[in-house]
């Protein structure tokens, strides 16, 4: 696989045209080789091995951002002229220039030089993940492993010239046994982090176990969400709430609550972006990346922004985009957000705990209202398993949750771009379905 450092020369070229079409401009290169084996029962039903390589590009001129992407390296100079083309045809927006080149203090580790994506390796985790599933009841219904490498440089006028070099591993698999399903995976850095055995070991307890479930009836109870189900509400609600573009909007349940204790005095969230699959020194933008405080003690801190939002409101930006690709424009997003708040042993009292949610994508955004499906759930008591819930309903308000937490477990856990541990919520409603 080429790495983006091959690519520096058409880099600088591309720029220097550029200076004589646009006040700015800027260049984004994305290069990655990922090969991935997927599961189909106990035979591997596909294989797939990719090289990619993109570049965006993004001109301004007067306020008018363009934009651009093209897969192939012979086609930049087409994509620079759409790029300044697309321009000419937006909005003007107040603009202050693109990021300069600073020096970065703070190192990060997220590749692993002897992580090489080869059908070889894949094949072995894939035998790993299937003997590690053995003994059990359930079968295995699917799952796959995933290795990849990827390159990226960002590049702009004003002299920025940055690259970033990642590695990952990922392994996941669906048991399945009756009715009853059990699903888990994986996802590193780094490819000894990468543990397959507890990955077959979890999801075929989770299908064994459920096998028995049974009903419960509607209650109020205390609730503990994994890490897993947390997310989904996190990613859904609280992280949209957190975006300048839409406290600006009008659209934000805490747009109001910036510097007001509004949240559990124990609540933490920050993004750090040293720290996780996600670390980064810079953003989308090229801007050098911080961590970022979002709730600290209960009350809103900051929110955040990239450049063209913190531009466009008078705001700064806080070192917060994102792009899904390296043709992807940029968005205001996290890099690794983490959660905290008192350390308890939240299994211990009698709970319900939901492993999984389905429908959190309905939830409303701006309030903060869900009602939800609870996907592998239990009773819990004394740090044990009780009774498996086969189905059972869960509304509340995510905001309102968050004022009065019962306490957040000790184990953290990596799910996309967040951080999160098992929390325990008070007093939730619960609509059960009692046989």
């Amino acid at each position: 696989m080429h790495n983006v450092t091959d690519y520096t020369d058409l880099v600088e070229t591309v720029l220097a045209k550029a200076r004589h079409e646009a006040d700015e401009a800027e260049v984004y290169l994305g290069v990655s080789d990922h090969v991935s084996l997927e599961l189909r029962r106990r035979q591997v039903g596909e294989a797939e091995k990719t090289v990619t390589w993109a570049m965006a590009i993004r001109t301004i001129t007067d306020g008018h951002i363009g934009a651009s992407m093209t897969m192939s390296p012979a086609r930049w100079e087409d994509c620079l002229t759409a790029a300044i083309a697309s321009g000419r045809i937006s909005d003007p927006q107040a603009w202050g220039g693109l990021p300069e080149p600073v020096t970065f203090s703070r190192d990060i580790d997220v590749y692993d030089p002897s992580l090489i994506p080869d059908a070889d390796t894949a094949s072995d985790l894939i035998t790993s993940l299937c003997t590690a599933a053995e003994n059990g009841e359930a079968e295995i219904a699917g799952g796959g492993v995933s290795l990849g490498r990827g390159s990226s440089l960002i590049a702009n006028t004003n002299g920025v010239l940055y690259t970033h070099d990642a590695t990952s591993a990922s392994a996941s698999l669906e048991m399945i046994n009756g009715t009853s399903t059990g699903y888990e995976f994986d996802h590193v850095s780094h490819l000894n982090d990468l543990d397959t055995d507890k990955v077959a070991k979890e999801a075929l307890f989770q299908a064994d176990y459920w096998a028995g479930a049974g009903g419960i009836e509607s209650c109020a109870s205390d609730v503990v969400l994994t890490p897993m189900a947390l997310s989904q509400l996190v990613g859904g609600i609280l992280m949209p709430a957190l975006s300048g573009r839409t406290v600006h909007a009008g659209r934000s349940f805490l747009a109001d609550k910036k510097g007001v204790p509004c949240m559990d005095p124990s609540l933490v969230l920050y993004d750090d972006p040293y720290d996780g699959s996600g670390a980064t020194r810079w953003d989308a933008d090229g801007v050098a990346t911080r961590r970022l405080d979002f709730i600290r003690d209960g009350t809103v801190q900051s929110f955040a922004y990239d450049l063209r939002t913190a531009y466009r409101y008078g705001e700064t930006t806080t070192g917060s985009a994102v792009r899904s690709g390296a043709g992807g424009a940029p968005a205001i997003g996290v890099h690794c957000l983490k959660l905290d708040a008192r350390r308890d042993e939240v299994r211990e009292e009698k709970a319900v705990l939901a492993n999984g949610l389905i429908g959190a994508h309905t939830a409303n955004t701006i309030t903060g209202d869900f009602s939800v499906e609870l996907s592998n759930a239990a009773c819990i008591e004394g740090g044990e398993f009780g009774a498996p819930i086969r189905s059972a309903m869960l509304s509340g308000n995510l905001f309102d949750m968050l004022t009065d937490i019962a306490g957040a477990g000790e184990e953290r856990r990596e799910i996309g771009s967040m951080t999160l541990p098992e929390v325990r919520f008070k007093n939730l409603h619960i609509i059960g379905t009692q046989e």
